[in-house]
């Protein structure tokens, strides 16, 4: 791989100031000031989950008749397709490969285009999502140079740089915000294809955020009583989705992070909501916001939260959970979890969420904090980290490395994306979904404490690793290290004071 492409590769990921700053100088300034204004960072600068691309090119393969482009280095294709099939996709992934030469001289954006004109049968797709990554977007390839239309078949462009997006729920946002745009646009020109299922014959709430899948159905129960019923979930799975969500009479931002979303959205003249139906007082708030989104009579509304309370109120009696609980990941949905588990009767001193504060999710936080919970957004590794060492909790809920801490202290633990977000949270059935898994595992911290006792000392410090005979220590080049370390801190200090 020639020297500079090779470079770039590597401060995608090392020094996203430097790629920011190359993107500038490419022709992507506009580009950046949007990412900056709609996914502003936090304490971190730089994604500490997965590369984000993976939320948009998850999006992109759930949708039916839709194919995905990537353009980017063969590595970070690689990580993306292999993390892609490991959750389940069943189509494949297109890639325009390139080099220093292809990347300099525009022949790359010449094959990009080539190649979607070579894949654009209308007859196999409805659109293709043709996606810049990190090397691609700093250097400038100007999709948005694409035609918007070949053969019928929709080509939609984005930039998703690891540099610009710090999550990877937020490209979730990015993509589909550049399909509500597209179909929003179709709609203003004229008439679009009714949607397979059909037109409701009530006003809809479009869901805004993935969600479990019994979620929406039980939302639309909730509605019914209103007179209203629940519409598509955006990200949708397939095109004509989309000009059912934006015919809605609001949206619901049960995900309270999709920025650009809510933008198309209220370009369309469509009040946005904040919050979720979970638990006994985030239910009675949301119905009551829906109810004022749609002028519906108070007593309707009223009569709508009696009944749904009365269920949630009768789920959580039936499914308590006693426990000190720390909750921290990155889908998004880590606020609205935190309520429900308050709810349920646990004790949740921290929530800590990659994604960053909106006006969607300053409902929640301010309930969060009046019930004893630290609420920290745009929270780093470090911060969960330190909370859930500090608190000592009977659970810790977290991302990957934080359960992997908690065990290692022996302090009981649940992944977040795969043990909570695949449990429905919404009305009745979300009040006693959490309590059998978070319940059981709080159960287990004596036996975890026993193993912890058995294997005290195996595989940490210089026993990690597998080894014959005794470790090869070596105190004097330690020693060493520590003073070569101390000088450049020392270093660093001085020039922070000049």
């Amino acid at each position: 791989m020639p020297d500079d492409l090779a470079h770039m590769e590597a401060a995608a990921c090392s020094d996203p100031n430097g790629m920011e700053d190359a993107a500038r100088r490419a022709g992507q300034g506009a580009l950046m000031d949007r990412l900056r204004e709609d996914y502003p960072v936090g304490p971190h600068d730089k994604p500490q989950s997965m590369c984000p691309a993976f939320g948009s090119l998850r999006t992109g393969l759930r949708m039916r008749r839709v194919a995905t482009v990537l353009s980017g280095s063969a590595c970070c294709v690689y990580g993306l397709t292999f993390v892609s099939h490991f959750y389940g996709a069943r189509r494949s992934v297109g890639y325009v490969p390139f080099d220093s030469e292809t990347l300099v001289t525009g022949k790359l954006f010449e094959d990009i285009r080539e190649s979607v004109h070579a894949m654009a049968d209308p007859a196999k797709f409805d659109a293709i999502v043709v996606t810049n990554l990190c090397v691609p977007t700093a250097s400038g390839v100007p999709l948005r140079l694409l035609p918007n239309e070949i053969n019928g078949v929709r080509i939609i462009g984005i930039d998703v740089p690891g540099f610009g997006i710090p999550t990877h729920a937020e490209a979730k946002d990015v993509l589909a915000a550049a399909m509500l745009k597209f179909a929003r646009e179709e709609v203003a020109a004229g008439p679009v294809p009714a949607p397979v299922a059909g037109k409701s014959d009530r006003p809809t709430v479009t869901l805004l955020g993935e969600m479990f899948p019994a979620d929406p159905l039980g939302i639309a129960g909730m509605l019914a009583p209103l007179g209203l019923a629940a519409g598509p979930v955006v990200p949708c799975r397939e095109w004509r989705e989309l000009y059912s969500a934006l015919d809605c009479g609001a949206v619901a931002a049960i995900h309270p992070f999709y920025t650009s979303a809510v933008r198309e959205f209220r370009a369309a003249g469509r009040d946005v909501v904040g919050s979720a139906p979970v638990g006994v007082e985030g239910t009675h708030a949301w119905l009551a916001s829906i109810g004022d989104a749609f002028g519906v009579p108070a007593k309707q509304v009223a009569a709508a939260q009696d009944a749904a309370v009365r269920q949630i109120k009768e789920s959580l009696a039936n499914a308590p959970i006693d426990g000190v609980i720390t909750v921290s990941g990155y889908e998004g949905s880590e606020l609205i979890t935190a309520r429900l588990l308050i709810e349920s009767g646990a004790r949740v001193k921290y929530v800590g969420t990659a994604c960053p504060k909106t006006e969607f999710s300053t409902a929640d936080a301010e309930w969060l904090e009046a019930h004893g919970a630290t609420v920290r957004f745009r929270a780093s590794l470090e911060d969960d980290l330190s909370a859930m060492e500090g608190l000592q909790p009977d659970l810790a809920i977290g991302t990957t490395p934080v359960v992997q801490r908690a065990k290692e202290l022996g302090i009981p633990s649940l992944y977040f994306t795969n043990l909570i977000s695949a449990r429905p949270l919404m009305g009745a059935a979300g009040a006693g979904s959490l309590a059998q898994v978070v319940n059981a595992a709080i159960g287990n911290r004596d036996r975890m404490g026993r193993m912890r006792a058995f294997f005290e000392g195996v595989g940490e410090g210089d026993t990690a690793g597998i080894w014959s005979g005794d470790p090869n220590l070596r105190p004097d080049f330690r020693a060493m290290n520590a003073k070569k370390m101390a000088k450049q801190a020392r270093a660093k200090a001085a020039e922070a004071m000049i």
